[in-house]
């Protein structure tokens, strides 16, 4: 059976015998150059297509590895100086007795060098590049680093000549080497978290830390309260 297929202007019926049989039928509306032309534009768009996907999931894998390779390199950085302040951060009452010292002239302060930051500073201008959910802890944690070294510098050059001013900014170097601390746990806590489980894993952590949170809240405010009405000899 010959294939016809009816063009304006002619008789849809056709024979055997007809011009038309056995014409393909995109001859009788495009040439064969042009058809040829269009197969080779539609492999070409889909070579395109496809090279642009392989080039996307390359990128993406670069990425994730650069993001990973960041994040552990900055969580061994923050790991080493917080080790060393948990070893330099005295005890309260040695702190105070520190401090005693100071103000009395008895002990001229001396505060060690804490240059941590050199991944830090080797990395900043792709840390837009980490997930979200680790930046902050991380920037949080060099800005206080970045605060006790402009403090330990004005605490060397006023030792000398002003026992009582270095005396409190002693208390004030000795606080904030504890808040350090602590900023530096929290931002181990959340790039460990991510690495080993994603964005979604910090997310989870904080989700349970607010769970915690509003469990024990309750029973510490009753606490307080008991406190308070055992502090009032009249029970109020």
């Amino acid at each position: 059976m010959t294939l016809c297929l009816p063009l304006p202007g002619f008789d849809p019926s056709c024979k055997a015998g007809d011009g038309l049989a056995g014409v393909p039928p995109l001859d009788l509306w495009l040439s064969p150059q042009l058809q040829q032309a269009l197969v080779a534009g539609a492999f070409l768009a889909l070579g395109w297509q496809v090279v642009a996907f392989q080039n996307r999931r390359r990128d993406d894998r670069l990425r994730a590895k650069r993001e990973e390779d960041l994040q552990r390199a900055l969580l061994a950085e923050i790991r080493a100086h917080v080790v060393s302040l948990e070893q330099q951060t005295p005890e309260p009452e040695d702190a105070a007795i520190l401090i005693e010292r100071v103000a009395s002239g008895d002990l001229l302060p001396t505060v060690p060098q804490h240059s941590n930051d050199r991944i830090f500073a080797a990395v900043i201008d792709e840390i837009h590049i980490l997930p979200a959910p680790v930046i902050d802890p991380i920037v949080i944690y060099y800005r206080l680093l970045s605060i006790m070294e402009a403090l330990a510098a004005d605490l060397r050059r006023i030792a000398r000549r002003d026992n009582q001013r270095a005396a409190q900014m002693m208390a004030d170097y000795l606080s904030l080497m504890g808040e350090t601390r602590d900023t530096g746990l929290h931002a181990m806590r959340v790039l460990t978290e991510c690495l080993r489980g994603g964005p979604k894993a910090v997310e989870r952590m904080y989700e349970e830390e607010a769970r915690n949170l509003s469990r024990d809240l309750p029973g510490d405010l009753a606490e307080m309260r008991v406190s308070n009405r055992s502090s009032d000899p009249r029970g109020r």
